[in-house]
Parts: C-alpha cells; sequence; structure tokens
C-alpha cells in the first residue's frame, strides 16, 4: 500500500495519530489509535448482476471471492467496554476482498451515516478540542466552542447511537464516496452501505447497561458458530449535483440503491490477535473499476491506517 510522500501530509497524520493517544490516555503498543477492540471474521462475497453492471472490478465478475471483515469499538482503547455509551460507538466494520496472491481491495465503514469534519485538519481540531475540555470547566468549553462553530460536527455527535444486540444487527456506512466505472466507461458516484441480512436490533440504555463488557464479541462469535452471518451490500447511488468531495454531506434518502452483493461470514479468524495486527485496511480502492472521488479524507486516513 504505497503512502504519499507529501512531508505536509504525513507530518498532518502523524498529529492525527497523536490526538488519538492523547484522547485515549496514551498510546497503547500494538494497537490501532481507533478502533482498537475488534475481532476478525472470515467468508466470501458473492456479487450481484447490479453489482457487475456497475463497476468492471474483477470481484464483482467472478462467482465469489474470499474475505476478511474486522468489526470494532470506536475507541482506541483496547479494554472498552462493548456496552460504553461514549468510547464504544460509532462501531467499525472492514471488509477486505481477496483478489489473488497480494492483491485485494478494501471497504471500511462506521455506524453513523454520518462523518464530522470535511478534512483531516477538521479532524485534528475535533480531537485537540475534545481533549482540550474540561467538564468541570467554565462554559463554553473548547467543545462546546468547536461544535458550535461546526455545524456538521454537532449534527454528528447529536445523531443517536443505540448499541446493538449482536455486529450482526447493525448497519455500517461508507465515510466517503467513490466512482464506480462499469465495462463500457459509464461511471457513477456512490457510497457502500453494509446492511444486516438480519435487520437492525438495538437494545435501550437500561439492557445495555446490564451487558457484560465484551458481550458483542463473545456474541458474534457464539452467532458464527451455530450460523453464517450474513449482509448485503448496497450502493446509495449520487444524483447529478450531490456533492461527492464532503464527507459530512450525506445525499437524500431517495437515491437510489443498488444491490452490490451480499457477505456471508462463517468463522472467526485463526489466531485472531495476530490475524488483527498483521492486516491494515485501505480506504482508497486501488483497484480497476472503483476510485476514490476527490474526497480530501482518503489520503490521510490511508496514512493513518
Amino acid at each position: 500500500m504505497p503512502l504519499t510522500t507529501d512531508e505536509k501530509l504525513l507530518a498532518l497524520s502523524r498529529d492525527v495519530i497523536a490526538a488519538f493517544d492523547k484522547a485515549d490516555g496514551g498510546v497503547h503498543p500494538g494497537y490501532r489509535p481507533a478502533h482498537a477492540k475488534g475481532i476478525v471474521l472470515t467468508g466470501v462475497f458473492t456479487p450481484a448482476p447490479d453489482g457487475a453492471a456497475l463497476t468492471r472490478a474483477p470481484h464483482l465478475h467472478r462467482p465469489s471471492v474470499p474475505v476478511t471483515v474486522r468489526f470494532s469499538n470506536f475507541a482506541g482503547i483496547p479494554t472498552v467496554a462493548d456496552n460504553d455509551p461514549q468510547g464504544a460507538g460509532p462501531r467499525g466494520l472492514a471488509v477486505r476482498f481477496h483478489l489473488g496472491e497480494h492483491a485485494h481491495t478494501d471497504v471500511i465503514g462506521h455506524s453513523v451515516d454520518s462523518f464530522p469534519v470535511r478534512t483531516a485538519e477538521g479532524l485534528l481540531a475535533f480531537l485537540n478540542a475534545l481533549t482540550a475540555t474540561d467538564p468541570a470547566g467554565p462554559h463554553p468549553n473548547a467543545i462546546e466552542q468547536f461544535l458550535g462553530a461546526h455545524p456538521a460536527a454537532m449534527a454528528f455527535v447529536q445523531i443517536p447511537k443505540p448499541i446493538p444486540t449482536s455486529f450482526a444487527r447493525e448497519s455500517f456506512f461508507a465515510v466517503s464516496a467513490f466512482r464506480f466505472t462499469s465495462a463500457n466507461g459509464a461511471s457513477r458516484y456512490g457510497r457502500y452501505r453494509i446492511l444486516p441480512a438480519a435487520g437492525g436490533d438495538y437494545l435501550s440504555d437500561a439492557a445495555a447497561a446490564a451487558q457484560q463488557p465484551d458481550f458483542l464479541f463473545d456474541e458474534i462469535a457464539a452467532r458464527v458458530a451455530r450460523e453464517p452471518v450474513k449482509f448485503r451490500v448496497v450502493v446509495q447511488l449520487a444524483e447529478d449535483g450531490d456533492v461527492v468531495d464532503d464527507a459530512t454531506v450525506r445525499w437524500p434518502q431517495d437515491r437510489a440503491l443498488v444491490t452490490f452483493g451480499e457477505l456471508s461470514l462463517t468463522a472467526i479468524a485463526a489466531d485472531n490477535a495476530k490475524a488483527q495486527q498483521h492486516i491494515i485496511f485501505d480506504p482508497i480502492p486501488r483497484v480497476d473499476g472503483i476510485e476514490a472521488s476527490a474526497d480530501p479524507l482518503f489520503e490521510p486516513r490511508a496514512n493513518i491506517y
């Protein structure tokens, strides 16, 4: 996975990592600076005819391809409780489509159809405001001032983030838009949605508080031992005039959804801790037929991951 050689961008990426570490109470060696607590599953992706019509990407033109999927909690704290109302959400999902030896493409999403900032500079300012905030200090404090000046971040913070009964009952949304190009050269912009085949299911605050700290991880391990965990992968298509280079701008709900394919997860990856340390997901697709949009978050996110 090639990284940028732009020293300014590399420095910015390092600053964001340092800000995540500060927000999480320090460095946790061997873990990601965000979404540290995770679990890796394996399975297959089966493409849909509409997905094959949308893009010439190779995984849409094979009967199926193997996948590696990681579910995670948000915080960079590897011991964060699954029912922590602040640190656990939004939950994350990352999918690797294995296309051949040393050939793959990834999709990364989280469980909120929103993002608080448009740029890595904005994310750094958000994190710095968070760590500079003294809840017992005078108001408006640092985070209140930031949110007051950034409506998209305020909207993101205020969106309900209920705790699911299972990772298998949660929906996930790509942060940024992609450009999909078909075999005949037609292109459309779209965003991934990864939707649970079993439907969404969420706990009340009281029920969530009563759960064990690792209940989501224990539940998904027990579930996949009984039966495949399935998700429907769809792409929400942009229309002419929709903003495709700003992660804070979401498209109207009436935009068409194209069925991309299905994920069927069948096992917990062997030696899970080692598997998680080995795999680094890439937000940039780097595959013919699917390209990153001009969203400025792509390159910094690739460097940070």
